[in-house]
């Protein structure tokens, strides 16, 4: 049999080892460390952008039906005939909830605006756990004040609608429907405001469980 390595007999495997005075020189392998792709879940980002524009529709109707809240009447009082105008700017709780829904509704365009970059642009709608809670938080607090100005203008619209007991202020939407009926409607457009909101919110829970 031939000789293998250092001309040993077969069954002797050898091993050449460089001189002791040679200068060997160890290349460094490179270890690639990626990370775990961010996941786009793209479901979840079109319910995302459901929402938003459902607040945003919900915010705009909320404005334009408050603003066009103005009516003139008269109300008879033991025959006495009384003219009345209502207008949505008397009121301290209308103008906030005007305010409200404005400041709302610019958000949400905001938002929808920076998700359709994003879709242009392939990227994550949410690319971080920072951005994730960002929104969260941004989403509670537009939410909360929009209940808020909802239920502020909720109160001064039944006090409109039934008057005030132990005494003779009588029902002012009687001789002003048109006012009363979109005042209505406004605060209820702004309490769906507020629930779109904070389905945003439950949504964004859910990107930072995925995250």
């Amino acid at each position: 049999m031939g000789s293998i390595g250092n001309g040993r007999s077969g069954s002797d495997v050898g091993i050449e080892m460089p001189p002791a005075g040679s200068k060997t020189v160890l290349e460094p392998v490179a270890v690639s460390l990626t990370t775990p792709p961010i996941p786009r879940r793209p479901r979840l980002g079109m319910v995302m952008v459901a929402t938003r524009a459902a607040a945003l529709v919900m915010a705009l109707l909320a404005i334009s039906l408050m603003v066009s809240s103005k009516q003139r009447g008269t109300l008879t009082i033991f025959g006495i005939e009384i003219p009345l105008y209502a207008n949505w700017s008397f009121s301290y709780s209308l103008q906030f909830l005007v305010g409200t829904s404005a400041a709302a509704a610019a958000y949400s365009l905001a938002q929808l605006l920076l998700l359709a970059h994003k879709v242009v642009k392939k990227l994550s709608m949410v690319p971080s756990q920072r951005h994730a809670w960002l929104l969260f938080a941004a989403d509670q607090v537009f939410s909360l004040a929009m209940m808020s100005a909802g239920s502020a203008a909720a109160a001064v619209s039944n006090l409109n609608r039934t008057g005030i007991r132990h005494t003779a202020l009588p029902n002012f939407c009687k001789p002003l429907p048109r006012f009363c009926d979109f005042s209505a409607a406004s605060i209820a457009c702004a309490f769906l405001s507020c629930i779109f909101l904070a389905a945003s919110a439950v949504l964004d829970v859910i990107w930072l469980s995925s995250l």
